[in-house]
């Protein structure tokens, strides 16, 4: 049993800066919650890849936000989730909120790894982030003009982080999700090209999206020196799980939140209105 038994319950957020580590760690803050940020630059720093740091990360927690960096689909994923499981349920660690993904045998498997460690669990399995066109690999491409992607016409639900965080933060500090599987996507299927059309007509910019091979792609992100590793998780990414295997949309959302997910242009008005996409101004 946690010394912190007699305080308020304190939860930590692994990915603590990320995407969806960041707005469910800000939401927690707002309500209130006792929080631990899960990152390398943290107090009591957390880093996936330096398993010393598990354990004080861990101390007097009793919920965690299980976000795993890089992806749950990169080599050897699954052994990181069943050590750090194992961990946390001998740290006392009574719930565990998996950030998982769609379509992914690796994602599944550490899935189970996850159920069965021994805390309560809940599952929130996700269709490919919205955000990746402003906070991801593919901001860049907005700002150019020019979205050079292989599998332009395959369409995918995009799900917005806010969506993720709701459902996560709800999960973490509610009764009534434990043992849950919540599949989020958004209300409709967008292709890639579409989405970039999206984008273009809530920006007002011309912003091209044009269809590139595997090969092709994979050149392009080796010109631009994108590192190796991340090079062969993108790869995967559009070879494999961006195949149309994950088109359909679910009503994770509604189930979990009693409310309908976000869409796609909401995202693309609310970023575009931020100025996340503005094209920087010429220095003369």
């Amino acid at each position: 049993m946690n010394s912190n038994d007699s305080a308020q319950p304190r939860i930590l957020v692994t990915g603590g800066t990320g995407k969806t580590g960041s707005r469910v760690a800000a939401r927690l803050l707002a309500g209130g919650h006792d929080v631990r940020i899960g990152s390398r630059s943290a107090e009591i720093p957390f880093d996936w890849a330096d398993r010393a740091t598990w354990g004080p990360a861990l101390t007097d927690v009793d919920a965690v936000y299980l976000a795993y960096q890089p992806d749950l689909a990169a080599p050897g994923a699954p052994d990181v989730v069943r050590a750090f499981s194992a961990a946390a349920a001998n740290s006392g660690v009574r719930k565990l909120v998996l950030l998982s993904g769609r379509g992914e045998p690796e994602a599944l498997e550490c899935e189970q790894m996850v159920r069965e460690s021994g805390p309560a669990w809940t599952v929130v399995r996700c269709a490919f982030f919205a955000q990746n066109f402003s906070e991801g690999a593919f901001a860049d491409y907005i700002l150019s003009g020019a979205v050079a992607l292989p599998n332009g016409d395959v369409p995918e639900p995009f799900v917005h982080a806010d969506d993720i965080a709701d459902v996560a933060v709800a999960a973490l500090t509610e009764p009534g999700h434990d043992g849950a599987v919540y599949e989020l996507t958004g209300p409709r299927a967008l292709s890639f090209a579409e989405a970039t059309a999206e984008i273009a007509k809530a920006t007002g910019r011309d912003i091209r999206f044009i269809p590139l091979t595997r090969t092709e792609f994979v050149a392009g992100l080796t010109e631009y020196q994108v590192p190796a590793d991340e090079i062969s998780l993108l790869d995967y990414l559009f070879g494999t799980l961006l195949d149309g295997r994950n088109c359909a949309t679910t009503d994770g959302v509604r189930r979990a939140l009693g409310r309908e997910p976000k869409d796609f242009a909401e995202y693309a008005a609310e970023t575009a209105e931020a100025g996340v996409w503005a094209t920087p101004v010429p220095v003369h």
